[in-house]
């Protein structure tokens, strides 16, 4: 059963898109299984320092909760457990901002036992403030001459439970890293190369990613979840395929969305490992969505924040069957992944760049040369091999960067 809310909010006068981003939170409010049963925003130039709203919105949203019976106001935007204190107080029902949205739809879709861990991780840093804070005040409130410090005392306590707790889930996340770096490192002696799908959250990357393996053949149940939802992907999905002779990695990545906050960010750092090790980004957009532009700029800012500006990037202006196809140009193009419209065009042009860096060469190792018979299975493509008296005859596909070692 869906729990009915109030979705409140401001329009700030310096903000950019706040009609936008208005309709994000609703959206990811939905992904979180709850129903919006009333919205409520009020113009103003700053956010009230204690309450957020003003008193007489306050008294709007209160009315608006007792008529629709809802259970909860969920504020459009990330607030202080200050306010957050005060408005649960004034309202008299659970109160959550943004960002606690965000996380309970991570805390519910994480699988794998590394995103898991840091979606305890990022939930207990961002509750941490917010439990101080509390107790901060039940300490002034009950420090009376005989209890003096009593509050006190909690507060230290429930940090040291939640400082606790952050220890060994980093200690743990540490032991998870290390099997998966053995992982990373068996990948990067393969020497395929990886392609990264990155954008705006709900913009099309898994149906990209889908249309991608249909074409080179992959089995559906290799496929990745497609749902249209904001962040139905958060898992990183990583698949081998081959194209025309070349093979590649493809990884699918988590959505992002406007003012992420930071913590999740290192929380799914493990998501996003895949955009570090890319050696070509494709940015997915919404070509169709009125606020193109927008998501388009998270995107470039949550890649600087990734230090991944130097890598390789192509735009896929998705939904153009919503608006309208364009002639591809460098590095722009114009696809519908649901039509299957515009993805050999892109295919073709990754296994074109991967031909470029590859040498094709013909070498003779002899039988007793066993250190350049390792370095032609670890560093090349091998495409036949013909035995001979006292030699093999290799023809090989090599990585530029290795060419040096077979001449």
């Amino acid at each position: 059963m869906n729990h009915k809310i109030v979705c409140a909010g401001l329009y700030l006068e310096k903000e950019k898109d706040v009609e936008g981003q208005f309709e994000e939170t609703k959206g990811l409010a939905r992904a979180c299984d709850y129903e919006i049963v009333g919205e409520i925003i009020q113009r103003r130039r700053t956010p009230h320092p204690a309450t957020y709203f003003g008193e007489g919105k306050i008294y709007e949203i209160k009315q608006m909760i007792e008529e629709t019976h809802a259970s909860a106001c969920m504020i459009a935007a990330p607030i202080t457990p200050s306010q957050m204190r005060t408005l649960k107080e004034m309202l008299g029902v659970r109160v959550f901002d943004r960002n606690d949205c965000i996380l309970e739809i991570f805390g519910k879709r994480a699988h794998t036992k590394q995103a898991k861990l840091q979606v305890e991780l990022a939930t207990l840093k961002h509750e941490l403030p917010f439990v101080i804070h509390t107790q901060q005040n039940f300490s002034r409130m009950r420090g009376g001459s005989k209890n003096k410090g009593e509050g006190e005392k909690q507060y230290q306590l429930d940090r040291r439970k939640y400082e606790i707790r952050i220890q060994r889930v980093e200690k743990e996340l540490k032991e998870v890293k290390k099997s998966l770096a053995a992982m990373k490192r068996k990948r990067h002696r393969s020497d395929l190369k990886m392609v990264s799908l990155v954008g705006y959250t709900n913009a099309g990357k898994s149906s990209c990613m889908n249309e991608i393996l249909r074409y080179c053949e992959i089995d559906d149940d290799k496929h990745v979840y497609v749902k249209d939802m904001l962040f139905a992907t958060l898992d990183a999905s990583i698949r081998h395929v081959s194209y025309k002779g070349v093979e590649f990695l493809i990884s699918d990545t988590v959505g992002f969305v406007s003012h992420l906050p930071h913590e999740l960010i290192d929380a799914f750092h493990s998501t996003l490992e895949s955009v570090n090790d890319a050696d070509l980004i494709l940015q997915v957009v919404d070509e169709s969505s009125e606020h193109v532009l927008e998501h388009m700029d998270v995107t470039q800012k949550t890649l600087q924040k990734l230090s991944v500006e130097d890598t390789p990037m192509w735009v896929l202006h998705n939904k153009c069957d919503l608006c309208e196809y364009k002639k591809n140009e460098k590095d722009h193009f114009y696809i519908s992944a649901e039509k299957g419209v515009g993805i050999r065009d892109v295919l073709d042009a990754i296994a074109e760049m991967i031909r470029k860096e590859k040498t094709m060469m013909e070498i003779s190792v002899d039988y007793e040369d066993v250190d350049l018979n390792a370095k032609v299975h670890r560093f090349a493509n091998i495409l036949s091999c013909v035995e001979k008296q006292d030699h093999w005859e290799y023809q090989i596909e090599v990585d530029h960067r290795y060419v040096s070692l077979f001449q």
